[in-house]
């Protein structure tokens, strides 16, 4: 039977750009990234999440994976590229490559994603979870990864938001939203095709979302009040600038704090120095260490300080908690570093730059294990900086007893843009995961009071020097988040491997059926 001359190969595809519909999706996915800024601080608009990831959804849907990696590619880029863009205070050098290697991980999610949808499997829960698999990713590779931006993270004020938290962290508020948005997109495309059946899928997913969120609020565990604080944080740099050689040698930092101190009245069971509130550790330093000594007695209070510890040729960035009387009860080494912040990879290699020159020197050491102090008959857990943002780091320090979470920080560097309210805002989170009260103590802004149930109390402004105090209430028991974890990735990666195992099979008969019809033409 003649089949006609042969056509030849087929045509390649247009590259996404020179054809008109490439270019209105690139800027639907690049217009959404941007509007997936402004639900994070500091416009902090978190009810504009759902249409922004609903338009970076449907940006890619129905397109090849590699034109959906190109459209999640662009999204990342707006919205990283305004997220972080305090990492401009580092230079080209800092933005550029971070900004760029967050928004790959969109880009490999939208892969996936597409490859997914060609074998001819799409669900929007299957999204959610390819999402969600590619956050946790993100957040732990390479370099330990970085807990920045989760989609999850722009509902940190509201109530329902919290309450999914402490089921399943943030991953199952950002797996709820992503379905939310591909089941809103997915609806809207069948009511426009007049396909009834999938509205009516459409619509029940919707439903599911509903009944989920509610009964997480109905049933959400509520930790056991085990009594109250007095506590007294001080954000002592008001200097919105680097600081002089003579400033330095002057110790403007630790007499900024130590005059804030000295303004404190009647008793307390703990007052914090943030980090770098001290120029010299106590110690090495006797009458530095007199100095928090006497402070301690006179108000009855542990004092935790944030010091540059050495030991030998090794440096650690470290809070060490002082007695009312003094004496050293222990130190936390924090665990994560920054990475090019507080210790540079691959030194050899990029050592040879200004800012590294000028801004890490010197690497510091990592912690290897969590710490938890006794204040006033209560368990006080800490973190420091960076590792509010990350959920398994709060989440031991909580499984290992504590009541209360403070977060010791400098976020000086970054100025006055939006980094130090995304910062509250993680800490917001750990709250909600968590069941505890966390006491953020930034030298010079944002210091905040954050509830057990993920609410901010108070909080102060940037470069304003300021005692705040509070009673804060410690709490016990176990929410399901610190019970059993990242449940939710688990669940996900589970998904997504039935999915692939489904895709290939479904492959693997499609080709079998197409070699029977080549070889048995009727």
């Amino acid at each position: 039977m003649s089949r006609g001359p042969d056509p030849g190969p087929a045509p390649a595809p247009a590259r996404w750009w020179r054809d008109r519909s490439g270019r209105i999706r690139a800027g639907v996915a690049l217009g959404s990234g941007l509007l997936l800024s402004a639900a994070f601080p500091p416009v902090d608009a978190g009810v504009l999440a759902l249409p922004a990831m609903a338009g970076i959804l449907a940006s890619w849907r129905g397109t090849s994976p590699g034109r959906a990696a190109a459209f999640g590619f662009l999204a990342g880029l707006g919205f990283f590229g305004v997220l972080l863009s305090w990492t401009w205070y580092f230079g080209a050098v800092a933005i550029v490559p971070l900004v760029a290697a967050q928004a790959a991980y969109w880009a490999g999610a939208a892969f996936v994603d597409g490859l997914i949808a060609r074998a001819g499997i799409r669900c929007s829960w299957l999204t959610a979870a390819i999402w969600v698999l590619f956050e946790a990713l993100r957040d732990r590779w390479p370099l330990g990864g970085f807990a920045w931006g989760e989609v999850g993270g722009a509902l940190h004020d509201l109530g329902p938001a919290h309450a999914l938290a402490s089921w399943g962290g943030v991953p199952l508020i950002s797996l709820l939203l992503v379905a939310t948005a591909g089941l809103l997109v997915t609806g809207a495309t069948a009511v426009l095709r007049r396909r009834h059946q999938a509205t009516v899928l459409a619509a029940a997913g919707l439903a599911v979302v509903v009944l989920v969120t509610s009964v997480a609020g109905l049933t959400r565990y509520e930790p056991r009040p085990s009594g109250r604080l007095r506590v007294a944080m001080l954000q002592g740099n008001r200097w919105d600038r680097y600081l002089t050689d003579e400033e330095i040698d002057s110790e403007l930092l630790t007499r900024s704090h130590l005059a804030l101190a000295a303004t404190l009245r009647g008793p307390y069971d703990l007052i914090v120095f943030p980090e770098s509130a001290l120029d010299t550790d106590p110690e090495e330093d006797p009458a530095l260490a007199a100095e928090l000594g006497e402070i301690g007695r006179r108000h009855g209070a542990a004092v935790l300080v944030n010091v540059r510890a050495a030991d030998g040729d090794r440096e650690y960035n470290m809070n060490r908690l002082y007695d009312p009387d003094g004496h050293l009860q222990g130190n936390y080494a924090k665990q994560h570093l920054v990475p090019f912040g507080e210790y540079v990879p691959f030194r050899a290699l990029v050592g040879w730059l200004p800012q590294i020159r000028e801004h890490v020197a010197t690497d510091f050491t990592p912690g290897d294990r969590s710490a938890v102090f006794r204040v006033a008959g209560h368990r006080v857990g800490t973190v420091i900086c960076f590792e509010s943002a990350f959920a398994p780091l709060v989440r031991r320090s909580v499984r290992d007893g504590a009541e209360v979470v403070v977060v010791s920080t400098n976020n000086r560097s970054y100025r006055r843009s939006a980094n130090s309210a995304q910062h509250v805002a993680l800490s917001q989170l750990r709250a909600a995961e968590t069941g505890r009260p966390v006491l953020q103590a930034s030298i010079s802004g944002i210091t905040a009071v954050i509830d057990a149930s993920g609410r901010v109390r108070s909080r102060t402004r940037l470069f304003h020097n300021q005692v705040v105090t509070t009673e804060v209430e410690a709490t016990t028991g176990r929410t399901p988040y610190v019970r059993f974890g990242d449940w939710v990735v688990a669940l996900s990666a589970v998904a997504l491997g039935v999915a692939i195992v489904a895709a290939v099979r479904r492959r693997m008969v499609t080709s079998g059926s197409r070699r029977t019809t080549e070889e048995n033409p009727s």
